[in-house]
């Protein structure tokens, strides 16, 4: 639990954890436990995750540096399984892999009896190289490869969740092929668009994802996939969007696909077996966020299926969810050393890192705010307002633009929290920029799962003009 800190700044000519300035503007400093993993505490003025100090941890292994909280993961998943469960019995939880993947993950996701939801051939690869059962293994994408599809009908994944015409021919034609048939979800969209991102809304019209509901596009795809050989139609798949807030949207889509369930029924015979209803819960980024619970989540979700069946006559389906962001966003925190400060007259203070884009692009790319703090002052108040800048040749390389901040000064240790989800698994090499490492804490301890990219890594797939490798 975040121990609300002691007043501390720093005295001229003594140590970071001194006593403040009596000049020094005094307060308490925010209690940050709701955009910090589970287990975040302050000991001797520094921040700990896991029983293990920030700041030593990213000067053992460097920066930038994902961290992640195995215990806030796994209570995460624990919460999920929980709280639908509580509502009805036939519920499966389903992780997505796009938030944050990798062995150890998908190894824990194992052990907690999860299912997991996976987008490409590479995101099924990493779950094949874990171990992971196949027959807990969902894929879906809006263009999924001929090869993507030969893979995962030849690891004998349990759900392939179709999302167009053309996917349908192409997966009847290698099962056929294999003399096998795959079981299928049909993706459709509800015609709902949540307040959200315009980037993360999935569930509108017009959308790129799956089978929209008016035209009748919808209803195409299921009486093909009902009449395609090698095709075995199990369900219906929906997905709004991402960092939803309001549960709201999830009841209205809720009534519109169940109601098109009836639809199906009334015009094809064919009773739906399977509603896997996506994932797309919010998450705290920042102090103002109020998102809803888990238990919250649960209750609209479940309740809302059964109570809309129930409306119609139908029998109450198996149900799925996908959870990603709200499993893994929280537990995860990113280490970088501040190199440069750089004070422009009346207009800001920028506070330079050793990463940026490269290790985090969603304030680039979604606009996205996030809380920080000095992992090396985290019992002092956040008296500044200073904006993170990161190390790449782009003006739009900003991780936190006027940010609260402890008062900052050269090698000391920057903590950006809530970077479990769309941070690594959107890290990019731009700059020639090695990727960095990420570490699970636990109980005091600090394992390196994903170890850092090399230059020899950055080299490993070039070739010379005669065709000869650089590496």
């Amino acid at each position: 639990m975040w121990t609300r800190p002691r007043r501390a700044a720093r005295r001229e000519g003594q140590s970071m954890l001194a006593e403040p300035m009596p000049d020094e503007p005094k307060g308490e400093t925010p209690d940050l436990s709701a955009v910090l993993p589970m287990t975040a505490e302050v000991r001797g003025g520094r921040l700990f995750i896991g029983g293990v100090d920030m700041t030593d941890l990213a000067r053992e292994r460097g920066t930038a540096l994902y961290v992640m909280d195995e215990e806030h993961m796994r209570n995460q998943m624990r919460e999920y399984v929980r709280w639908t469960a509580y509502h009805w019995e036939d519920v499966e939880v389903l992780y997505a892999a796009k938030a944050f993947t990798s062995v150890a993950m998908l190894q824990i996701l194992d052990e907690e009896g999860l299912s997991l939801l996976t987008a490409s051939g590479g995101e099924l690869a990493v779950a094949l190289a874990a171990g992971f059962p196949a027959e807990r293994i969902y894929m879906h994408g809006n263009n999924k490869t001929p090869q993507e599809l030969e893979e995962a009908v030849d690891a004998g994944v349990h759900r392939i969740i179709a999302d167009s015409l053309e996917e349908l021919e192409r997966l009847s034609a290698i099962a056929v092929a294999r003399g096998v048939e795959q079981p299928v979800l049909v993706r459709v969209t509800p015609g709902i668009q949540p307040s959200t991102h315009s980037y993360i809304q999935t569930g509108q019209n017009d959308s790129k994802f799956g089978f929209g509901m008016n035209h009748g596009l919808a209803m195409e795809g299921v009486k093909r996939a009902l009449e395609l050989p090698g095709i075995a139609l199990k369900g219906l798949h929906m997905h709004i969007g991402s960092q939803i807030f309001a549960l709201q949207s999830y009841a209205k889509a809720i009534e519109v696909v169940v109601g098109f369930v009836e639809e199906i029924r009334r015009e094809t015979g064919y009773t739906v077996e399977e509603l896997d209803t996506g994932g797309g819960l919010g998450i705290a980024y920042g102090l103002p966020d109020e998102p809803s619970t888990i238990e919250q989540y649960g209750k609209v979700i479940v309740d809302g299926i059964k109570e809309e069946v129930e409306r119609h006559d139908l029998p109450v389906p198996k149900m799925m969810v996908e959870p990603g962001r709200s499993m893994v966003a929280n537990a995860g925190v990113t280490l970088y050393t501040v190199g440069t400060i750089k004070e422009v007259p009346e207009i800001r203070t920028y506070v330079a890192v050793d990463g940026g884009m490269t290790d985090n692009i969603r304030p680039a790319l979604y606009d996205a705010g996030y809380e920080c703090l000095i992992a090396n002052k985290a019992d002092r108040p956040r008296t500044e307002v200073v904006t993170i800048a990161g190390k790449h040749c782009e003006t739009g390389d900003l991780i936190a633009r006027d940010v609260e901040l402890q008062r900052v000064d050269v090698g000391d240790v920057l903590c950006v929290c809530a970077t479990g989800a769309y941070c690594r698994s959107m890290a990019s090499n731009y700059n020639s920029q090695v990727r960095p490492a990420v570490v699970f804490v636990r109980d005091g301890e600090a394992r390196t799962v994903v170890r850092r990219e090399t230059y020899d890594d950055l080299l490993s797939c070039e070739l010379r003009l005669d065709g000869t490798p650089v590496a």
